[in-house]
């Protein structure tokens, strides 16, 4: 019988969700899905909201699993998910309301409200955060303008792993990987920015003391543990934020790793020892997020396989569900660079209708507008890549030591023309892996706490060890500099 210790990572994303298992057996991690489902908002007269206890049901239903195949090998817990969501809690503990989802409407508006009352350079100067119309500071001030009854009746604030945690543990946290997604957290002072937080009106008592990744949150309570069968059982504060996960995964030795979280979201950044906060990042709007031991994750936001989803939802809906594996040999078989968009156009963010806004954008434009599959496919993969190029030439210019390497991490590295592209129009080598990154570095960081890994470094060494690196090296040259010149007069 094997002695192996196993570690459960709960891993949300903003499409679907799983509880991972990870065995590890002294030099690598086996990973086996326990639960898969999916993460579907729902709409209600107030708005878009996270269907949170549904998601939590899930994630016992996968706890159950565990103690079923593993029993008193299970470890311990980890629960990383999306950034700046939350659930407002009163003095009884109780959740009021379901958290809302981060592209809800009632954020309109609020970055410019909040500009008139702290100017945008002032913020940027204590968050180091990037200008998404869906942090947190965001999220709240429109609490504040409607007087939502329950930021009234609110003792706690607790971001979407926390509040997991909690439900779990009976224990109150706020990890600061998730903090600092809220554009709330200073990195300078390493705490919150209280000062920012009084300024714009949101309630102090709401933000506590905040803890680091790989702390012990506590052990189960007596009824989850009645629940699911699993015994002296603790939750470890992971990275929370599910970014910060991958990059703790990132098997560079590098110092400093050059990454690209790819999946909903593609977000492109450097580990650096610390925040970058100047004139030149808060014109290039780079954000500041805070990694596994105090590392930071100086990256920007792109709109990323978001608009392949919303494709694909599409036209299910119309009556043809194309798999993703088809939509890669579409796009392989259409012409290159006939129409390009930028996919951070202000357009793309909302749901519904991707081709149909893709097709506008070209109008527009004055390209050949796509029909096909193929088409539309081929010009979102391609003008993803040109984007990742035009982020990658400016985020070289802050570290004195230029990556010469790009690693891909999370499900979108499984996307074997999307990562041949990345590689031709940034011209660097890629290397794809993991796929799990999330789960993995949500299990090293519960490693780190248990002792079984004695470092970031260490733990790097690991997931090296248990993954497969599929290298990419750049081609085609001299079309993807005729490319980059098309891109960047249609998006300037």
């Amino acid at each position: 019988m094997s002695l192996s210790k196993v570690y459960l990572a709960v891993d949300l994303g903003a499409g679907s969700g799983r509880v991972l298992a990870g065995e590890f057996d002294g030099k690598k991690i086996e990973l086996q899905e326990l639960n898969r489902f999916e993460n579907t908002p729902v709409e209600l007269p107030s708005g878009w909201h996270w269907n949170i206890v549904s998601l939590y049901q899930n994630i016992l239903e996968g706890l159950t699993k565990a103690a079923d195949i593993y029993g008193d090998r299970v470890v311990s817990i980890g629960i990383d998910t999306w950034g700046v969501d939350y659930g407002l809690f009163d003095k009884r503990g109780r959740l009021l309301g379901l958290p809302y989802q981060y592209r809800d409407s009632r954020t309109d508006g609020m970055i410019e409200l909040a500009e008139q009352k702290v100017s945008k350079k002032v913020i940027y100067e204590k968050t180091g955060i990037q200008f998404m119309f869906f942090n947190t500071l965001y999220q709240l001030l429109s609490d504040v303008e409607v007087k939502n009854p329950a930021l009234e009746q609110a003792e706690d604030l607790l971001f979407i792993p926390d509040l997991l945690g909690y439900w779990l543990t009976g224990e109150k946290a706020q990890e600061r990987s998730i903090a600092s997604t809220s554009q709330l957290y200073n990195p300078t002072t390493k705490d919150w920015d209280y000062e920012l937080i009084e300024k714009i009106g949101i309630p102090k008592h709401l933000f506590k003391k905040i803890c680091d990744p790989g702390m012990e949150l506590g052990g189960l309570t007596e009824s989850v543990a009645v629940q699911t069968g699993l015994r002296n059982v603790k939750v470890v504060t992971v990275a929370g934020h599910d970014t910060a996960s991958a990059v703790a995964a990132v098997p560079s030795q590098s110092p400093t790793p050059a990454f690209l979280s790819s999946g909903t979201w593609s977000l492109m950044g450097l580990e650096l020892p610390e925040p970058v906060i100047s004139d030149e990042s808060f014109n290039d709007a780079f954000t500041n997020e805070i990694g596994v031991g105090g590392k930071v994750r100086f990256l920007k936001n792109i709109c990323g396989l978001w608009l392949i989803q919303e494709s694909k939802r599409h036209w299910k809906l119309s009556g043809e569900d194309v798999p993703y594996g088809k939509m890669a040999s579409l796009a392989a078989e259409a012409e290159p660079f006939r129409s390009i968009i930028n996919p951070d156009d202000p357009r793309f963010t909302a749901a519904g209708e991707m081709p149909e806004k893709i097709k506008a954008f070209c109008a527009e434009t004055d390209q050949p507008i796509p029909e096909s599959k193929g088409q539309i496919i081929r010009c979102i993969y391609e003008s993803l890549a040109l984007r990742y190029d035009q982020v990658w030439q400016r985020l070289i210019t802050y570290t004195e030591h230029p990556p010469h390497s790009l690693h891909i991490v999370g499900g979108g590295c499984q996307d074997k023309l999307l990562n041949q592209f990345a590689a031709n129009a940034i011209g660097v080598r890629v290397a794809a892996c993991p796929v799990e990154a999330t789960g993995l570095g949500n299990i090293i960081v519960q490693m780190l706490n248990n002792g079984s890994v004695t470092d970031l470094s260490h733990g790097r060494e690991i997931v090296l060890n248990s993954s497969l690196v599929e290298i990419y090296e750049p081609n085609d040259a001299d079309l993807w500099l005729s490319a980059k010149q098309k891109f960047a007069s249609i998006c300037s």
